[in-house]
């Protein structure tokens, strides 16, 4: 018998337990619950008695030994020296504050010098992680199988190889399968004979673990049989072919995030500009305002962040709305007719905003907490995962201009803001307002602005800049769609985003937005009205 399985065999007897022993089940011989017993085993310095003290803990198996297994291998467990004590300890200024790791119960506090922290290094770090993957195995939640499995593959020996193998023809569910027969075609990869290689390397053709990757990649480097070298280039080139293609995937997905973000940001633009012929340099300070109205209500409310942006979202297109109709009536409504004076008063209403928030915010970025909702990522494989945060900003840009529309095609506010948009002086013959029309339209694109802000806090810091890096885009987007039509606005946006970030990994970032530039340029000298245009006399002339 070799060295390795000399050293694989404790874990060996510990499968055979795990095997044939119930989940609940406690080995009388193996009862090591209480804190003393526990000290004892967690204390000693040869590191093959700790690793004998872990094979105890997963043989037990209930919750408690999980729990230990959980605090040693997050280096929370020490020992008391003057009560020889099992502890946890967390810092508390200058001193420690000490409990029990199986009650919980408070011991008070005690100064460094009084612990001595339970060892622990890579050997024991692996079979820790083993021995509750182990346990995990046995979980009725597939997705903890399935972390299970993918643990075990980091390092998987003779005493696993017959309980993955066990495994197999039992697990119903399709995911956790698949993982196993990778697990167990690693291992025949790593350890087998040439023949078992080329077989099992079938199978890890079709991975898209990591580990995989990295044991073709280490076994190329290292493999004279000309066979199996080809066999092992064959699968990289496979691996290559399917992460290309995640690539690609990832980064369309990018784009139709950066197209939502530019979407919030230019729908309100292009009604703005569309029925009041307005260019409004401080739209980028609405976006700003209604990131940092979401701060505002975090910072109010620490203890309400699940629901911060619900509250958040209606309250940021109250406060950007109301700004926008002030700037309209007290400046915007003397300028109708000169766009290039429109132009440089809202430049510098947007400099005014700016400094006001660097005078009540400082000039910091302010970080704004991301919900538990709309935390991690979307796990669809190995290769390939999603941010929830992104998933969520592009289904609300869908339905803000869902809604937008809907106001647009089917509430009276809407017809009077199609008709001024289309003949402003025949709507007025017909009795509309058109004053309050301009500012309720002012106030709505300010308003949706905002909304954008409240997004855009969940994927960058909030800074009085902040509007000033989506201004130009935003304009671009509603140039190159067509001014004042929503439908436009929607293809370009998430047209523009898609295209920038494909461009990104080949061109870079700068390069990619440069292109863009000169495409929307070169499109606009042939096509100047958008890619869909308005109709209406008054549009024509």
């Amino acid at each position: 018998m070799n060295w390795r399985l000399w050293q694989a065999l404790p874990l060996v007897c510990l499968c055979l337990l795990f095997v044939f022993s119930a989940p609940g089940q406690v080995l009388a011989s193996s009862d090591a619950s209480s804190n003393e017993e526990l000290a004892t085993m967690l204390g000693e310095k040869s590191w093959d008695k700790l690793e004998t003290a872990i094979t105890r803990l997963s043989v037990k198996g209930d919750d408690e030994s999980q729990n230990i297994l959980t605090l040693w291998l997050s280096g929370q467990l020490f020992i008391e020296k003057k009560t020889q004590r099992l502890v946890t300890a967390e810092k508390s200024g200058r001193t420690y504050l000490i409990s029990d790791p199986i009650s919980g119960d408070a011991w008070g506090e005690v100064k460094k010098r009084s612990l001595k922290k339970v060892r622990i290094n890579n050997r024991l770090r692996n079979s820790i992680k083993t021995a509750l993957a182990l346990w995990d195995l046995k979980s009725e939640d597939p997705d903890k199988r399935l972390q299970a499995v993918k643990e075990i593959s980091k390092d998987i020996n003779v005493s696993t190889l017959p309980l993955l193998e066990g495994m197999v023809e039992q697990e119903t569910d399709t995911d956790v399968q698949a993982a196993l027969t990778t697990a167990i075609a690693l291992y025949n990869f790593q350890q087998g004979s040439d023949e078992l290689k080329l077989e099992s390397l079938k199978t890890l053709a079709e991975s898209d673990n990591p580990i995989v990757r990295s044991a073709l990649e280490s076994a190329k480097n290292t493999t004279k049989d000309k066979q199996l070298l080809q066999g092992i280039h064959s699968a990289l080139a496979d691996l290559d072919r399917r992460q290309d293609y995640y690539s690609a995937v990832e980064s369309m997905f990018f784009g139709l995030s950066l197209g939502s973000v530019l979407l919030l940001a230019a729908i309100g633009l292009a009604i703005t500009f569309g029925v009041m012929g307005v260019i409004n340099m401080a739209h980028g300070e609405m976006m700003m305002l209604g990131a940092y109205t979401t701060f505002v209500i975090q910072s109010a409310f620490p203890s309400l962040i699940e629901q911060s942006l619900f509250i958040a979202v209606p309250m940021a297109f109250i406060v950007a709305g109301s700004v926008g109709i002030l700037i309209e009536r007290l400046v915007i409504r003397h300028l109708y007719g000169r766009p290039l004076e429109t132009l440089l008063a809202t430049f510098g209403i947007s400099l005014i905003l700016q400094q006001a928030v660097r005078t009540i915010f400082s000039p910091l970025n302010q970080a704004v907490s991301t919900p538990e909702w709309m935390s991690g990522s979307w796990i669809i494989n190995d290769a390939l995962s999603l941010t929830w945060n992104r998933v969520y900003i592009i289904g609300f840009s869908l339905a803000v201009f869902l809604t937008l529309l809907f106001i647009l095609r089917h509430t009276r506010f809407g017809l009077n803001m199609r008709a001024v948009t289309q003949n402003r002086a025949m709507a007025s013959s017909m009795g509309i307002h058109t004053s309050r029309v301009d500012a309720l339209t002012f106030g709505l694109g300010s308003g949706i602005a905002g909304v954008a802000g409240v997004a855009l806090s969940q994927l960058t810091n909030v800074g009085p800049n902040l509007g000033q890096n989506y201004i130009i885009d935003s304009f671009m987007v509603v140039v190159f769609g067509g001014v004042g039509n929503l439908w436009g606005t929607l293809v370009a946006a998430m047209g523009l985003g898609v295209v920038n970030k494909l461009l990104e990994p080949w061109a870079g970032a700068v390069v990619a937005k440069i292109l863009v530039l000169v495409f929307i340029i070169l499109f606009i000298q042939k096509r100047p009205k958008g890619l869909f245009a308005l109709k209406g006399r008054a549009v024509e002339d």
